[in-house]
């Protein structure tokens, strides 16, 4: 049994052991430390009260590591709902989902209550075929109710061996709760593809940011052009229900539109490695012909990002609702042992300053979700980043290379479907952006 003073003293060394092993970050003050802080030992003395009352009373011994651990865990957890302290068994499924050496569904999930929902399933994978949608409450994972378990929990019950079947109760407004039979998979992206929806006007929906994506884009582009025996005069580009990816990536797409020296985005954090501004590279290859870009609640994180750029910059009308809102950045610091931290550690701005965080990108044309076809049925998402008490998890794609992936969209590309054409028509919000498109050239002839 540990004494009052003993405890404190072993803690002490452990919060010193914590920060002295912090790798490849610049903390706010170089010289700080917790124990110049008076506040740090008052708080210090009436955590060791409680540790040492769950010692000695509670009804299962319970040995200090797991405290430790829970502990931690709690500092951590409550700072917001991105930053999570890793075991090593969470920083190992970390990196096998980076390799893509797991089966998953394709959804990206949040928490709402007590549930999980949904906030997007990934283009093309098992849970957007299953006819899963955004919004939708995951009731019971097999035979587990998810009420019972956290969001870590439920990520790792959903991943499993390619070809295995899992069965989803799922919640949806209006209709009774039902079961769907889900065969998981290896989760192969393919971030962008495109279609000539009508003369001169091309549409291009990424679905994820991976790191070939502006190359896909570019060369989409070059190859609408082609269909349609000259230059693009209009764009649609579509970030609905796109969960986000890499910065670098959102960063180059941005890019492509971009014509004007200026910034694309910037970070803002309280430490100098965390202020960041990512400059614009002009070269539009569209040459200043109009772009509408679509986004509903499901539009998050990096797809804010290019949305945001665009907008500030004047270079595209933004359509649709208001998006999800995650503007900050994760860093992933490792400690000894194998155990790992994923910290928030500055947030998002768009080129005129906007924070992303909790606010979203605000659309220049407000539109109602109604679906004029089953192509992409546009769902009032329940919660935004602001709404969540958990961190917002995704199944990692798998690490192709450039090459696979732009193998794979060449074949996309070569087999496009007439009656998806049609579908996309009939779609509401890319209805109503080739109307607003069809009217701006009507303006610029006069």
């Amino acid at each position: 049994m540990f004494s009052l003073k003993n405890l404190i003293k072993t803690i002490c060394l452990f919060t010193l052991f914590l920060f002295s092993n912090i790798s490849n970050v610049c903390l706010a003050d170089e010289n700080y430390s917790p124990l110049d802080s008076p506040d740090f030992f008052e708080g210090l003395n009436t955590f060791t009260a409680v540790y040492s009352q769950i010692k000695q009373l509670y009804v299962d011994e319970i040995d200090d590591e797991t405290m430790f651990k829970n502990a931690i865990k709690g500092l951590i957890e409550g700072l917001d709902p991105h930053s999570s302290f890793l075991d090593p068994e969470d920083q190992s499924d970390l990196s096998e989902s980076t390799m893509g050496k797991f089966g998953g569904l394709g959804i990206v999930i949040g928490t709402q209550g007590d549930f999980i929902e949904i906030i997007s399933p990934i283009d093309d994978t098992p849970a957007y075929r299953a006819g899963l949608q955004a919004g939708d409450i995951i009731l019971q994972i097999d035979d587990q109710k998810v009420s019972q378990i956290n969001l870590e929990e439920g990520v790792k019950l959903m991943r499993g061996a390619p070809g295995t079947k899992i069965k989803l109760t799922i919640g949806r407004p209006d209709i009774a709760p039902f079961v769907v039979e889900i065969t998981r998979e290896i989760i192969t992206i393919v971030s962008a593809k495109g279609l000539l929806l009508d003369e001169g006007i091309g549409y291009i929906r990424i679905s994820q940011f991976q790191n070939p994506t502006a190359e896909l884009v570019k060369d989409i582009v070059s190859e609408l052009a082609t269909d349609n025996n000259k230059k693009l005069d209009s764009l649609i580009l579509d970030l609905r229900n796109n969960p986000g990816g890499l910065l670098n990536s959102s960063i180059d797409v941005a890019n492509l539109f971009i014509d004007n020296d200026g910034i694309v985005v910037y970070t803002e954090g309280r430490t100098s490695s965390a202020n960041i501004s990512f400059p614009t590279k002009p070269g539009d290859i569209l040459n200043g012909a109009p772009i509408i870009v679509l986004m509903n609640k499901g539009s998050a994180s990096s797809s804010e990002i290019v949305a945001g750029a665009l907008q500030d910059h004047n270079r595209a009308i933004i359509m649709g609702a208001e998006s999800f809102g995650k503007g900050t950045v994760q860093s992933m610091l490792g400690l000894e042992d194998g155990f790992g931290l994923k910290l928030t550690t500055a947030r998002y701005y768009t080129p005129s300053g906007r924070s992303i965080q909790a606010k979203g990108i605000v659309p220049d044309i407000y539109l109602e979700d109604i679906t004029l076809s089953s192509f992409e049925d546009a769902i009032d998402l329940k919660s935004q980043e602001k709404d969540l008490k958990n961190h917002l998890s995704s199944e990692n794609p798998t690490d192709l290379s450039e090459e696979d992936i732009l193998e794979i969209q060449n074949k996309i590309t070569e087999n496009r479907d007439k009656d998806f054409i049609e579908l996309l028509r009939e779609d509401y919000f890319v209805h109503e952006a080739i109307n607003v498109l069809k009217a701006l050239k009507v303006i610029t002839k006069k």
